[in-house]
């Protein structure tokens, strides 16, 4: 099957995921969504203690290999069962998302430019950046109101493991970007991605 497969990365609270989700609720279910959060690695053999101390930032966190044998296998034609991660319990859970097979797949996430396995099957690939601040002040936000977690633990896990991941690994993966936005609700950028997936999908 032919499929352009368009990956889109940025650090933590910089409007990857606004952006990302836009071109969703505009095409619907004639594009597919992975998003690469989800393939975070099982941790059932370890308690929830341990599971929270984890470095969630760090390459070694996701099972990159499944998300890319799945990218493989909706290119192939062929649909895919993709795991769901609970942000709440530091795990993955029972269930999974079924994907169908499209002629355009986005690709989100904090690393999905950082993994060459992954970069080298992306057709289109787009860095989100923002401001610092920006993003730590989304992530509190998303985190108390979304994840259930507290500030002074969003505060040590951002300086501990987010901030410093972020400058080792995320931010180093702009030099290879196609497209570098500066803003999820940046309209330009979307309208332009919105025009190339319509030409793409004959609309």
């Amino acid at each position: 099957m032919n499929c352009i497969v368009i990956g889109i990365a940025g650090g933590t609270g910089s409007g990857k995921s606004t952006f990302t989700n836009r071109l969703k609720d505009e095409f619907g279910d004639r594009i597919a969504v992975l998003y690469h959060d989800n393939y975070y690695k099982a941790s059932n053999t370890v308690s929830l203690e341990e599971r929270a101390a984890v470095n969630y930032d760090h390459p070694n966190a996701f099972e990159t290999e499944l998300l890319v044998q799945h990218l493989n296998e909706l290119k192939n034609g062929n649909a895919i069962d993709c795991p769901v991660y609970d942000y709440s319990i530091h795990n993955r859970t029972q269930e999974t998302i079924h994907i169908e097979p499209s002629e355009v797949i986005l690709v989100e996430g904090i690393m999905v430019l950082q993994d060459k396995r992954l970069r080298d099957l992306l057709d289109i690939k787009i860095y989100v950046e923002a401001d610092a601040d920006e993003r730590i002040l989304r992530r509190v936000i998303r985190d108390v109101k979304e994840r259930g977690r507290d500030v002074e633990g969003i505060a040590h896990q951002y300086l501990t493991t987010v901030k410093p991941m972020h400058y080792i690994y995320v931010e180093p993966t702009k030099a290879l970007a196609d497209i570098v936005i500066n803003s999820g609700m940046n309209d330009v950028a979307f309208d332009v991605l919105k025009v190339k997936i319509q030409s793409l999908l004959g609309l």
